[in-house]
């Protein structure tokens, strides 16, 4: 049954945390962040209840969901384990448990104008925080570059990074609009910075590439194009350095901050590994947290074996005084502390599992059907969630809400989009052996079918005529390739 405020809920999901500024690090009150945080559960919730299902059943999208389920349901196992702060409990898990309510929001087989409104909200939800983290942060920092650069950077940064890479690298689309907004992300790292958002940025670029390549001699030409796409961006970062000396000389600080400690490492890698230390020794202390693990909203600290490392960084007083409940920094190592080998590591290896076999199929069906259904919304899936491991690399992409929820959805509507496709494409496959005469493929222990009988009156068969799918107007994005025999309405509800 179609409802007409679909198209409400979507953008009431996905729009008001993309203005959650870091509320985290005020001792103020957080009455703000509960108001634009109610009506997105209300609206996934809601999204939730009135989404199409799936009519054929999915080994691929069982195992993602199931991983996904068990790591935020398995926390309840151990906060009754570990009796964990409960305020503390509740705010580390809140993003989790936003990124489990966007995938099951966005896994089902929503029509094309639904998902067009899916792909807008995320993207203009993206762009709007990217602007307002930086406004927010120059605003409200007033100080010099050292404290303005961790307030600038928005949740969902390299997302939509990996969004506006797909539109460059693979659609090969140039809007005015995206080019300010690349460029706009690339001056906010230089401002920020931050080495681990460069590392990303050319991850995703390098993953772009390989999406964009279906064959070898492909990715030979789109090898060569990244490598001078490469040396353009590090031209215009010398320029940008001449102009901006300052950004430079921090720079400078940041790539040579080593050699000012004992171990030869920049003390932002030694608190790093002193926190993930620290973590690893807690949940393996003993068999049931090494089982269910600490829980969500653990407090742990720095491990005393860096602080000869730190010398001259922090004194010993302020280094013992760490304590800290909110997702780590780390998120491979986070997961485990929190969830132990019974619950922690299934959401992580369902996110790899999805790029991964996401990945492959991608690159397989643009080589052998690229006027696919729904293939470009799978590949700017794709994208986006690949900035979750990305932005990895520097910090928890699951500790702010925001990123949270739309790393979800991305997760949820790659997967619905590789059900649906991998359906569309066996359908195709079977119409191809039919057509040629070539029987089709048994699986081992299924007996042959039985020979047919001839009937004693000859009745000519009747083909029905498939009506041809109207194309919308309303979503010129997703008529790609559209097909008109209607192959995917047959394995959904919608």
């Amino acid at each position: 049954m179609r409802n007409k405020f679909t198209t409400l809920w979507i953008w009431l999901l996905i729009c008001p945390l993309a203005f959650d500024y870091k509320a985290g690090l005020d001792d103020g009150s957080h009455a703000m962040q509960i108001i634009m945080t109610l009506p997105v559960l209300g609206a996934g919730l809601i999204l939730w209840l009135i989404a199409p299902s799936f009519t054929q059943r999915s080994r691929f999208r069982s195992i993602i969901t199931a991983g996904t389920v068990a790591t935020v349901a398995g926390s309840i196992v151990a906060q009754l384990m570990q009796d964990n702060d409960f305020g503390n409990y509740l705010r580390t898990l809140l993003p989790f448990g936003l990124f489990l309510l966007g995938y099951l929001a966005a896994c089902r087989p929503w029509r094309g104008d639904r998902l067009e409104q899916f792909e807008k909200a995320l993207f203009w939800s993206m762009a709007l925080s990217l602007v307002f983290s930086f406004a927010y942060g120059m605003a409200t920092s007033g100080g010099p570059l050292d404290d303005v650069r961790y307030r600038i950077i928005s949740a969902t940064f390299l997302g939509l990074q990996g969004v506006l890479l797909h539109q460059f690298v693979i659609a090969k689309r140039f809007t005015m609009i995206n080019l300010a907004l690349f460029l706009g992300t690339i001056l906010i790292e230089l401002l920020s910075v931050t080495r681990s958002l460069l590392v990303g940025t050319v991850l995703l670029f390098v993953f772009a590439t390989w999406l964009s390549a279906p064959s070898a001699r492909h990715l030979a030409k789109a090898g060569m194009r990244a490598v001078l796409t490469g040396l353009l961006l590090a031209a215009m970062t010398a320029g940008a350095a001449m102009f901006f000396p300052d950004v430079a000389d921090h720079w400078a600080q940041r790539i040579y901050a080593s050699k000012e400690t004992t171990s030869g490492m920049d003390p932002t890698t030694i608190t790093r590994l002193a926190e993930m230390k620290d973590q690893y020794d807690q949940v393996t202390s003993t068999p049931s947290a090494l089982i269910a693990g600490k829980g969500y909203g653990a407090v742990y600290h720095y491990s005393p074996d860096y602080l000869p490392d730190l010398a001259g960084q922090i004194s010993k007083k302020d280094f013992y005084a760490i304590r800290e409940f909110a997702a780590g920094h780390n998120f491979w190592v986070y997961q485990f502390f929190a969830g132990g080998l019974l619950f922690g590591l299934w959401m992580p290896l369902a996110i790899l599992l999805a790029l991964g076999l996401g990945g492959i199929a991608y690159r397989v069906w643009r080589r052998r059907a690229p006027d696919l259904l729904y293939l470009p919304v799978m590949g700017r899936s794709l994208l986006l969630l690949a900035g979750l491991p990305a932005m990895s690399i520097g910090g928890n992409p699951l500790g702010p809400r925001y990123s949270g929820l739309v790393f979800g959805v991305a997760l949820g509507l790659l997967v619905a989009t590789y059900t649906r496709l991998s359906y569309a494409m066996q359908e195709r496959d079977a119409k191809r052996r039919a057509q040629q005469g070539v029987p089709k493929k048994r699986r081992p222990g299924t007996p042959a079918p039985a020979p047919s009988v001839t009937p004693v009156t000859p009745v000519t068969p009747v083909t029905p005529v498939a009506m041809p799918t109207p194309v919308s107007a309303h979503a010129p994005a997703l008529n790609e390739g559209r097909d008109p025999t209607g192959t995917m309405s047959r394995f959904t509800s919608a």
